[in-house]
């Protein structure tokens, strides 16, 4: 069994950097662009990112009861597995494949290429953007598998490397005096309810990973006590910066600005700091999203492995390779579908398709702590979430409006999203329903 084979190793703090460093990659830089263009008016873009933080915690608080409960490698595929039964597990596994994890991959490496262009004083406009993004995906995927070793070293220096840029950047812009609170009020063009939503969906990928350090609950010391506290304290700390970011970026440029700029860390540093200051958070930026990009491509094979284990996988996925003991096979696969989607589909259309392929997954899964709570009432539960029954409810209702509300305001790619996902289904019965009966 793959979890026996698993060292506990991860304490409170690594846990909790863990939840910061997989949650901050590339969003906090790069959507507040979106956002403003999607709500131009400074109060309600501000808004958005409190309600986006307000969702993401009940999330947290809610999936850490799930988490201590059930601290096994896999995470959400666990969860689902748990409250709604293997086929629920299988889609979710099935859509991290072919769809979540490339399309975020793909998110992530764009905004990589276009700071590390920007710190190189290129401009990162054309097609120029893409090949570099593809070819940041490829090296990602090569250090993945020449050893984990490697990948994590990387990942924990861009962690403290993007916290710390986010910190001095508030700080700088506030004490520089390089500001208007005239910012926050200007005026501001009517916003309708269809863009409010679609921005939301850009903050919700800005948030998302608040909970992905349970992905690797099997190597969590002490994991029903750590889990819950590292998820809970490791979100409080995004909320507070990613508040604090866009304050900043909204004291030192007009929201106008915000909407037309999709570097928006560098152009305010170059406000604050002139651009010296570029150069250096372009440079910061750039480690950071390629230390994200390496966490993907680290993450996912967790949920093959628990997937192969319980007979829902194909065993060929989770090969590992005879020199360096890593899996090879479901690396490259993802690098292939990463650099295929970044070369296909822009930034906006990546980072909303990861939001409507995976958070629907984590409303299901959430939902599934009412069923837990019937059907397996003597489950160990060292933490139960705070304010049952309404917490868990308010973010299932968020995730129902979002999907509801791209349904109306994008149709055609939330139906060929939600069509990728749902062929999972028929996957499922066609390749494992048959052989998990024999084996019974």
């Amino acid at each position: 069994m793959p979890n026996a084979q698993l060292v506990r190793r991860l304490g409170l703090w690594s846990a909790i950097g863990l939840v910061i460093g997989v949650t901050i990659g590339s969003g906090i830089f790069r959507t507040p662009a979106t956002i403003a263009t999607r709500v131009p008016d400074p109060a309600l873009m501000l808004a958005v990112w409190v309600i986006g933080g307000v969702i993401s915690l009940c999330g947290a608080l809610s999936v850490a009861e799930l988490a201590a409960a059930l601290p096994h490698t896999g995470g959400w595929y666990v969860f689902l597995r748990e409250g709604w039964g293997r086929l629920a597990g299988f889609v979710f596994g099935w859509s991290e494949l072919v769809l979540i994890r490339a399309s975020a991959g793909g998110a992530i490496a764009t905004v990589f290429s276009e700071y590390f262009l920007r710190s190189l004083g290129v401009d990162s406009a054309g097609s120029l953007t893409d090949y570099v993004a593809a070819a940041a995906i490829v090296v990602a995927a090569l250090i993945n598998i020449r050893g984990v070793q490697l990948g994590a070293a990387v990942a924990g220096v861009s962690t403290i490397a993007k916290f710390g840029a986010l910190v001095v950047l508030v700080l700088g812009a506030f004490l520089a005096g390089a500001g208007s609170t005239t910012n926050f009020t200007a005026a501001a063009a009517p916003v309708s309810g269809g863009l409010f939503g679609l921005a939301l969906i850009s903050v919700l990928w800005a948030y998302d990973g608040f909970a992905d350090v349970s992905f690797a609950a099997g190597e969590v010391k002490d994991p029903q006590r750590t889990l819950p506290r590292a998820i809970v304290a490791g979100t409080l700390a995004i909320i507070a910066i990613y508040l604090a970011a866009n304050v900043a970026y909204l004291y030192v440029n007009p929201v106008g600005t915000v909407a037309k700029s999709s570097l928006i860390a560098a152009d305010t540093a170059r406000a604050v700091f002139g651009e010296l200051g570029v150069s250096l958070v372009s440079v910061v930026v750039a480690i950071s999203t390629f230390g994200s990009l390496i966490a993907i491509m680290l993450g996912a094979p967790r949920i093959f492995f628990a997937m192969a284990d319980d007979r829902l996988f194909f065993r060929s996925l989770a090969k590992v390779h005879p020199r360096f003991q890593t899996p090879y096979v479901a690396i490259l696969l993802t690098m292939a579908l990463g650099i295929l989607f970044v070369l296909t589909r822009t930034f906006e259309q990546l980072a909303d398709t990861f939001v409507l392929s995976i958070w629907p997954f984590y409303g299901l899964a959430i939902a599934g702590l009412y069923r837990l709570r019937r059907t397996r009432p003597d489950l160990d539960r060292p933490y139960k979430v705070p304010g049952y029954p309404v917490t868990p409810a308010i973010f299932i209702a968020a995730v129902i409006y979002l999907v509801g509300n791209a349904l109306v305001a994008d149709p055609l790619w939330t139906s060929v999203t939600f069509a990728i996902v749902l062929a999972g289904i028929p996957a499922y019965y066609v390749f494992f329903a048959t052989k998990i009966t024999k084996t019974r």
